[in-house]
């Protein structure tokens, strides 16, 4: 009992993380709406950059953003491969609380594949009968025309008169601020890690008491609160179990280590499944040593969360097209780091 509340605890506090993480940068998409899409048209190895770089960004919009723009025929099928390998969907929140730095040098290392591989795609294969299938219709992307994430003149009506959703994530971010005060969560950080910590807690609290109610319920609860949370948490917490019960009453590491090759296989495999939370079984196993990097660097090439349903509404032919490329990319990567160390 006691483990599964220790198990709760360090959900709660990666969950936290993960929400404030998220906040954040939808908070920034929403300020920076439209800088990116100018230079998605400009030269080749331009819009591979660009491309890569959605991709790298966690979480889901970058991927939707990049299907619609192909969808649209305003980029190359490379490009959209850039971004699938690039992107890590929601586990990339759960890697970056995990393990930061070993998360910092694969996002960089899956960037520059995206790249390489968006290029040599296009080089080799040019997907006309995708082309000709997918509709020219918009896709469920947040796209308003105005939102100003600042107001200063409504900030002491949201003070005080706050909308039913603006308190409760307000006393969300509060409890998880007292928790990392009172050392109930993240007890066994490091001074500079839960002052870092606090800091992004308190900007996403301003981020909450400052943005107009549009923000407030569209992108922050019918997003993030209502959509994203609930899948992450269960998943993390399932997972943690998962494994915490694997390792201790199973000799599953034994077999790993026996087995690399299989389970570098499962890893690559798995990536074609268009959801977040499958991969967390190989960044919770690689948090805990059990797996190489080389199989979490082939399982985030493979999957990337789920960016890809769009395009599965769009063209089933073009989705299993774009994972089957992805999963060889994976392979190619994912065997070549393996047999070299990694």
């Amino acid at each position: 009992m006691e483990t599964a509340f220790n198990i709760f605890l360090h959900t709660i506090m990666i969950t936290g993380f993960i929400f404030i993480m998220m906040l954040v940068i939808e908070y920034i998409n929403v300020q920076s709406k439209g800088l990116w899409q100018k230079y998605l048209t400009g030269s080749k190895w331009q819009t591979y950059l660009i491309a890569g770089a959605l991709g790298a960004i966690p979480g889901c919009l970058g991927a939707f953003t990049m299907v619609t723009m192909f969808s649209h025929k305003l980029v190359s099928f490379g490009a959209l491969i850039t971004t699938m390998i690039a992107t890590s969907g929601d586990e990339a929140f759960v890697m970056f609380a995990m393990f930061p730095e070993k998360a910092l040098l694969l996002t960089v290392i899956i960037l520059v594949v995206g790249i390489l591989a968006g290029y040599i795609t296009d080089l080799f294969y040019k997907p006309e009968k995708v082309l000709d299938h997918i509709s020219s219709h918009k896709l469920p992307l947040h796209d308003e025309k105005d939102c100003n994430c600042f107001e200063k003149n409504n900030i002491w009506s949201n003070l005080l008169n706050p909308s039913l959703y603006r308190l409760t994530v307000a006393i969300i971010i509060l409890s998880l601020i007292t928790g990392i005060l009172s050392g109930l969560l993240a007890g066994n950080l490091q001074i500079f890690l839960k002052i870092s910590l606090l800091l992004a807690f308190f900007f996403s609290l301003f981020i909450v008491l400052t943005v107009p109610n549009h923000f407030m319920e569209k992108h922050i609860w019918e997003h993030i609160v209502k959509i994203h949370l609930p899948k992450i948490f269960l998943w993390i917490f399932g997972t943690l179990l998962f494994t915490h019960f694997l390792m201790n009453y199973i000799d599953v590491e034994t077999w790993i280590s026996s087995n690399m090759y299989v389970v570098l296989l499962i890893a690559i495999l798995i990536g074609i499944i268009p959801e977040s939370g499958p991969h967390l079984i190989f960044v919770t196993l690689f948090a805990q040593g059990s797996i190489p990097f080389s199989i979490l660097l082939a399982s985030s090439i493979s999957q990337d969360g789920h960016g890809m349903l769009p395009m599965l509404a769009e063209s089933r032919r073009g989705f299993l097209i774009v994972k089957i490329v992805n999963m060889i990319y994976a392979a190619i990567v994912g065997f070549s780091t393996f047999l070299l160390g990694f």
